[in-house]
C-alpha cells in the first residue's frame, strides 16, 4: 500500500479512491501525482525470503480512474510528460545486488506492473534489505497524471505484466 509522507504537499499528491473490482485492486487508495518536475518514489522492506529469484514491480496507472453512470472510466487529460524521457527503476539489496531499468511509461488507463528488476536469496535463514526506487529526474519538462498503487515482490515465475 502506498502511504504519503505528512510533509508532502497536497498541491503534487494526494490520496484517491480507486474504482474498480476488488479482483484487479488492492487497496481502495492510490497515491496520485498531479504534476511535478522531480519524482521520487522509495521504499524498503526487511524480509527473510526463501531461497530462490525474485522479482520486484511497481503497479502504475496513467490517467485518473473515476465513475461515470456506474462504469469505470479513465481520465486521460493531465497525463503529461511520461513520453520525452524514461524512468528509471532500480533496487538494491543488503548483500550488495543491484538491478537497474528504464522504461517510458505508457499504457494510459491500465495497471501495468513496471519491472524494477530480479534478485537472488540464497539463504532463507538470513534477514534482506530491499531498496527499491521509481525517478524521473529532468526539471526540463513537468508530468503528471499518475497513480502508484504498490510495489509487488515475488518468485520470478509467477508474474502478468498487465494486472
Amino acid at each position: 500500500m502506498v502511504s504519503l509522507k505528512k510533509k508532502t504537499k497536497t498541491i503534487w499528491w494526494n490520496l484517491i479512491r480507486v474504482y474498480s473490482c476488488l479482483c484487479v485492486n488492492r487497496f481502495h487508495t492510490v497515491a496520485y501525482l498531479h504534476q511535478i518536475w522531480w519524482l521520487e518514489v522509495e521504499g524498503d522492506i526487511d524480509f527473510q525470503f526463501p531461497v530462490g529469484t525474485y522479482s520486484v514491480y511497481f503497479r502504475l496507472h496513467l490517467g485518473r480512474s473515476s465513475k461515470k453512470l456506474g462504469r469505470r472510466v479513465c481520465k486521460t487529460e493531465h497525463i503529461h510528460g511520461w513520453d520525452i524521457k524514461p524512468a528509471k527503476f532500480q533496487l538494491t539489496t543488503s548483500d550488495g545486488q543491484i538491478a537497474v531499468s528504464h522504461t517510458h511509461l505508457d499504457n494510459p488507463g491500465h495497471w501495468i506492473l513496471y519491472h524494477v528488476g530480479n534478485f537472488v536469496s540464497k539463504n532463507s535463514n538470513d534477514l534482506m534489505k530491499i531498496k527499491f526506487s521509481l525517478s524521473q529526474i529532468d526539471c526540463t519538462h513537468t508530468k503528471g497524471g499518475l497513480c502508484v498503487d504498490s510495489v509487488l515482490i515475488c518468485n520470478s515465475s509467477d508474474v502478468k505484466k498487465e494486472v
